[in-house]
């Protein structure tokens, strides 16, 4: 069944040459495709980068009319239909955290699409509408923070343990600054929106992957560490790489390991 993505907003911004493999780069809760700015200009002499802002993310602005039901499968349908705009072959898939929840719904559903994915720091969601509906009453509690007070809200979001390593880090004054830049009434609303709670388990689907998926986890990042386990046990074509030192942000803290890591999987035979 289509569902209809007409209020689904994306805004994609292409870096090199089109005529050269493609690497679509989704970004976490916060970001935009910026975030990947830098990483795109270094692939640039052998990728082309299409770096997407997620709705309510930089330049994808969320009409007020957007309805939460069915939001996050209408995304990744509008997503399924970009890309396939965009690019005639199969292209390379890589998302972290929220844009890795995308990217895994987008492996299981468009497989057609993409030679291989990276899933950094995310999961395939909560299994039961119990969790499910738990974790919608907690985000409804963040973006409430979120409106009242976006800079407090800033510093609550970053003092949780899997962003410990981001702090210390030389680039987090960059990051913070960047975050700082969002529109708290947008992100209120992409949180509400796409947030864990409102998105399907994928758990179930799991075991019929058959698409190459590099899942990344920061060590350090607990949480991740057990679900990144749990995916690879269930989950055919797809392997595990730990980044020691790590938490939640490894691409941000050690970016040159990180694309090292995208690369020598595009180069490697399909499973």
């Amino acid at each position: 069944m289509t569902l209809l993505t007409t209020n689904i907003p994306l805004h994609l911004t292409t870096v090199g040459d089109p005529a050269l493999p493609k690497i679509v780069f989704m970004h976490g809760f916060l970001g935009s495709g910026s975030d990947w700015l830098s990483f795109a200009r270094k692939l640039a002499d052998r990728y082309c980068s299409i770096l997407v802002d997620l709705p309510g993310h930089g330049e994808a602005e969320i009409p007020a009319v957007a309805e939460a039901d069915g939001f996050f499968m209408r995304t990744v349908e509008k997503l399924a239909a970009e890309i396939r705009r965009i690019n005639a072959e199969p292209c390379v898939l890589v998302g972290y955290s929220m844009g890795g929840r995308l990217g895994l719904a987008l492996a299981l559903h468009y497989p057609e699409l993409f030679s291989k994915a990276v899933i950094v720091s995310s999961s395939p969601g909560l299994r039961t509408e119990e969790e499910r509906s738990a974790r919608r009453k907690s985000d409804e509690g963040v973006a409430r923070k979120i409106e009242r007070n976006f800079e407090g809200f800033i510093e609550f979001w970053y003092d949780q343990p899997l962003f410990a390593t981001l702090k210390s880090h030389a680039l987090f004054r960059e990051v913070e600054a960047q975050r700082k830049q969002g529109s708290p009434e947008q992100l209120a609303h992409a949180l509400r929106l796409l947030g864990t709670g409102n998105q399907p388990s994928f758990w179930d689907e799991l075991p019929g992957n058959r698409l190459p998926i590099l899942f990344c986890i920061g060590e350090k990042d607990t949480k991740y560490v057990e679900i990144g386990h749990r995916i690879v046990d269930v989950c055919p074509n797809a392997t595990l790489e730990f980044f020691e030192g790590c938490g939640h942000t490894l691409h941000i803290e050690e970016p040159e390991r990180f694309i090292g890591s995208v690369e020598r999987f595009i180069a490697t035979a399909r499973i």
